[in-house]
C-alpha cells in the first residue's frame, strides 16, 4: 500500500478505530442513492449538525419537488425511516458522516466526495471529446501555417499561436465553472434538480 493519499482511495477511520481506504467502487457506492446524495448535499451546504428530522424534511421536500412547508407527514416518515435506518448508519460506517444523539455531521472525510460526474445532458457531448477536437484543430491549423497552406498561408504562426492559446484559457474556465457547480453542496439545490 501507498503512503501517499489518491484522490480515488481515500482514507477513512471506522468506528472500531480501524484505518483504511475508500475505493472507487465504495464512493461511487456512497454516491448511487440519490436520497443519500440529497442528504449529502444538505449536510454540506449546512456545514453544521443537522437533525435527522430536519434533514428528512428537505430530502422529502426535494424528492417531491415541492418546499420544504408543503412536505406531508407521510413524505417526511417515509424518508426519515429510511436515512435513520439504513442510509445514516452507512454514511457513518463509512467515516463520512458522524453521528451524536440525532445530530448528523460530516466529517473530514466528506471532501473525499468532491468527485463530479461528468453527465452529458442529451445532445451535448463530453469535455474530453471536446478537448480532442479542440487540440486537433489547433494542431491542424498550425501545420497549414507552417506549411503555408490555402488561406493559412498569410497568417503569422504568432496569430494562430495566440489564439490557441486563448481558445484552451477560454475553454479550461468554462470546464472549471462547469464541473464545480456539479460538486454535491456546490449550490442551494442539489445537482439533478438543477435545469
Amino acid at each position: 500500500m501507498s503512503a501517499t493519499k489518491s484522490r480515488s482511495t481515500p482514507s477513512y477511520s471506522t468506528a472500531g478505530g480501524e484505518s483504511g481506504e475508500i475505493g472507487r467502487d465504495e464512493l461511487f457506492h456512497i454516491l448511487r442513492n440519490q436520497r443519500r446524495r440529497f442528504a449529502l448535499h444538505h449536510l454540506k451546504r449546512r456545514d453544521e449538525p443537522v437533525d435527522v428530522g430536519t434533514l428528512a424534511t428537505q430530502v422529502a421536500a426535494w424528492e417531491n419537488e415541492i418546499a420544504v412547508e408543503e412536505v406531508t407527514s407521510d413524505q417526511r416518515r417515509r424518508v426519515y425511516n429510511a436515512l435513520q435506518q439504513t442510509h445514516v448508519p452507512g454514511l457513518e460506517e463509512s467515516g463520512i458522516v458522524h453521528v451524536d444523539r440525532r445530530e448528523v455531521a460530516l466529517t473530514s472525510r466528506a471532501e473525499d466526495l468532491d468527485i463530479y460526474l461528468e453527465v452529458v445532458p442529451g445532445r451535448d457531448i463530453p469535455w474530453s471529446e471536446y478537448y480532442l477536437a479542440l487540440g486537433s484543430a489547433s494542431l491542424a491549423a498550425l501545420v497549414a501555417v507552417g506549411l503555408n497552406i490555402g488561406p493559412f498561408a498569410g497568417v503569422p504562426g504568432i496569430a494562430v499561436g495566440m489564439f490557441v492559446t486563448v481558445a484552451f484559457l477560454v475553454s479550461a474556465c468554462a470546464n472549471y465553472y462547469h464541473q464545480h457547480e456539479s460538486l454535491i453542496g456546490a449550490s442551494e439545490r442539489p445537482p439533478e434538480l438543477r435545469e
